[in-house]
């Protein structure tokens, strides 16, 4: 049954129950919804905008879970819907129009595809997107031969997954040939080779989900006991400081808002993830796109021809996406405290230079107890745990895709791969995680996050030297239409894959539900080097391999490359026009005033932020001079260079003008 609450000329709410609701729980959610009265009718006639019938929404899962704790039984899932004109714009990947609401806008008249036997692995990987290079289709066609049976799509479709180049840095990692010279060293042995020579203080670096250096000694703040009541103590640890950055390209390039608030959320899974868990404190935020063209003559956008861009605008980009990754540090309650946006464009002959494929890179620091660095290695018969939301068709083949050029791709295979974003659901789990760093014995044996390859990727390198069993039926579905290889491979992000004991198992249950974070064990770890997803309904696994055919032999990329010589014209500037100059530069997006930033992040969120970051010094970056950090001294306009920039300009905040200082400190 479905009732709605509200106005059908404006906005309502369709609330799906188990049974009838008795007159005083409608009375209850007459007042839940701010006082919208219920609508009589089954049916409302017109035009409405709403979730996709196949994706429950963050939202929901927390309005829902309002009305239970209001003692409201039988609630399966509330939505909003907003009355439209047909013809208004809307985002695919997150709405649909609805032609009337009637009893059925929940219904889903789908069946799960059954297990599929791929026989033509390169027509598969086409249709797919798999991006999947000749090499590695060579590779899996020889593995079906080995194995005596064609390959299912869940095995297919994982391999391209867990080695993609998101997942297993193909590029970084591989074999470089430069002017028919081959390299001695690949990029990433180039990078590591660094921490090598200066290791410096540092703990960990190039083998978990975050790097480690070492930390000061701390006072940690934390109950006695997690899993019940119990009054706050303070202790003495050594810690250790998490650092992590990311790109979350792709996504954001699709559907800005979420493709942005999950790389913030995944960015922070990461450093939960580190080790045998580890805690976060601050992220930043980084955004390169394509000249905005946010207003017209500004001259330095019209030596480039505008794009006719296949998803979002650039202008689009910079507003949705700060708004997601703001928004997510904001519900999760992670401040969000430095960062930088760019915007560039150059033709110069033939050469065109551009963020066209815009950069989106979330990032962060965090803390965690210096003997939880290394993750430990699982013994046969410990337990595997999922922590966390429900799996849906979301960020399907998102690892894949997100590797090769937007656009490769048809529309649906990218609007596929995007994730959605639910910091409130990510926030319980963290706090579960927090419980059993902060107690007084961790009895996390190794932890991964939820990210590109889903179930798949996670629940893989959990038991890489070990191998294990994975219960498919087992795993949480809120989205009954998904096939085994949705349901292994989707990129719901907000969970987190855990290997404990079994005897420890119910003291993380108890945390969970006290967190009301959502506790499922899926698995148990073998032993045997083989890895495999069973469901035990029909009797079938999607996916039966030892662990080094997904591993350990996958062949390794070649890069053939030459090098060239670019010589660009030198720069020209008359002195005499430098306020023209510093004009245009406080006109970019880099340059200019960064409130459209700054005012919508909650700085201290958290608590304990020693100064707000728009306190104190007036910083500007400025091209080829880095950072430019001044403080304004009173009235007679007087700059006070803090950085090591020279300084080139100051605004007077009670002038609103602009005086030209040329002076080299």
């Amino acid at each position: 049954m479905i009732y709605f609450f509200g106005n059908p000329n404006q906005s309502l709410y369709a609330v799906q129950t188990l049974k009838n609701l008795d007159p005083s729980t409608q009375t209850k959610l007459v007042w839940l919804f701010g006082n919208q009265p219920l609508i009589e009718g089954k049916t409302l006639k017109g035009s409405f905008l709403g979730p996709r019938a196949t994706m429950i929404t963050p939202w929901s899962t927390n309005a829902v879970e309002i009305t239970q704790n209001m003692d409201i039984d039988g609630i399966s899932r509330i939505e909003g819907f907003i009355s439209i004109h047909p013809d208004d714009e809307f985002d695919p990947m997150l709405y649909e129009v609805y032609d009337n609401l009637d009893q059925d806008i929940f219904e889903i008249d789908i069946s799960p595809e059954p297990i599929k036997n791929i026989t033509d692995i390169e027509a598969y990987n086409q249709k797919e997107g798999l991006a999947l290079n000749n090499d590695e289709v060579a590779y899996l066609d020889g593995l079906a031969k080995s194995l005596n049976r064609p390959l299912t799509d869940s095995e297919v479709f994982g391999f391209s997954q867990v080695n993609s180049e998101h997942c297993r840095h193909k590029i970084f990692n591989g074999r470089f040939v430069i002017d028919g010279i081959e390299q001695q060293e690949s990029l990433f042995e180039m990078i590591k080779k660094t921490s090598k020579v200066h290791p410096n203080t540092i703990v960990s670096a190039y083998k978990d989900n975050v790097a480690f250096v070492s930390g000061p000694e701390i006072e940690q703040f934390a109950p006695a006991d997690g899993a019940v009541p119990s009054p706050y103590q303070t202790k003495t640890i050594k810690s250790i400081i998490s650092l992590k950055a990311e790109t979350h390209n792709f996504p954001t390039t699709v559907e800005p808002f979420n493709g942005a608030a999950t790389g913030s959320g995944g960015e922070i899974r990461d450093r939960l993830a580190g080790g045998i868990g580890s805690l976060p404190l601050a992220g930043t935020a980084v955004y390169m796109t394509p000249y905005s063209r946010v207003t017209k003559n500004r001259k330095w956008e019209e030596g480039f021809p505008k794009r006719n861009w296949l998803y979002q605008t650039p202008l689009d980009l910079l507003i949705k996406a700060s708004n997601g990754a703001s928004d997510f540090g904001n519900k999760f309650g992670q401040p969000l405290i430095s960062g930088s946006v760019l915007t560039f464009e150059h033709q110069e002959k033939d050469q065109r230079l551009g963020y066209d494929k815009v950069i989106m890179m979330a990032g962060g620091v965090g803390y965690g107890v210096q003997d939880q660095a290394q993750k430990k290695i699982p013994s046969k018969g410990d337990v595997i745990v999922i922590l966390g939301g429900d799996n849906y068709r979301i960020g399907m083949g998102g690892a894949a895709v997100s590797s090769a050029n937007t656009g490769a791709f048809s529309n649906e295979i990218e609007l596929n791969a995007v994730q959605r974003s639910n910091p409130e659901m990510q926030k319980r789990v963290a706090n579960a995680i927090r419980a059993l760093v902060e107690s007084a014995k961790n009895p996390i044996i190794s932890i991964h996050d939820h990210g590109a390859g889903g179930h798949l990727n996670c629940l893989s390198e959990l038991v890489e030297d070990t191998g294990g069993e994975i219960n498919i039926n087992q795993l949480p579905l809120g989205d009954p239409t998904l096939s085994a290889k949705e349901i292994i491979g989707n990129e719901s992000q907000e969970r987190m894959g855990l290997i404990l004991s079994e005897q420890d198992t119910d003291l993380l249950k108890t945390i969970a539900q006290r967190e009301r974070a959502p506790f499922y064990i899926v698995g148990k770890v073998t032993g045997d080097k083989h890895f495999s997803f069973v469901d035990e309904k029909i009797g079938e696994k999607p996916i039966d391999l030892d662990i080094e055919s997904l591993f350990g032999d996958a062949p390794k990329t070649t890069l053939l490359d030459q090098n060239q010589k670019v010589i660009f014209d030198d720069a020209t500037f008359q002195f005499s026009d430098f306020e023209g100059y510093l004009s245009d530069v406080l006109q970019l997006e880099a340059g200019g005033c960064k409130d459209w930033l700054t005012n919508k992040v909650d700085r201290c969120v958290t608590g304990r932020v020693a100064q707000q970051q728009t306190v104190g010094a007036l910083q500007l970056p400025l091209s080829n001079c880095g950072v430019m950090a001044l403080d304004y001294n009173g009235k007679e306009g007087v700059a006070t260079a803090i950085g090591h920039a020279p300084v080139v300009g100051l605004i007077d905040p009670a002038k609103g003008s602009v005086n030209a200082i040329a002076e080299s400190l």
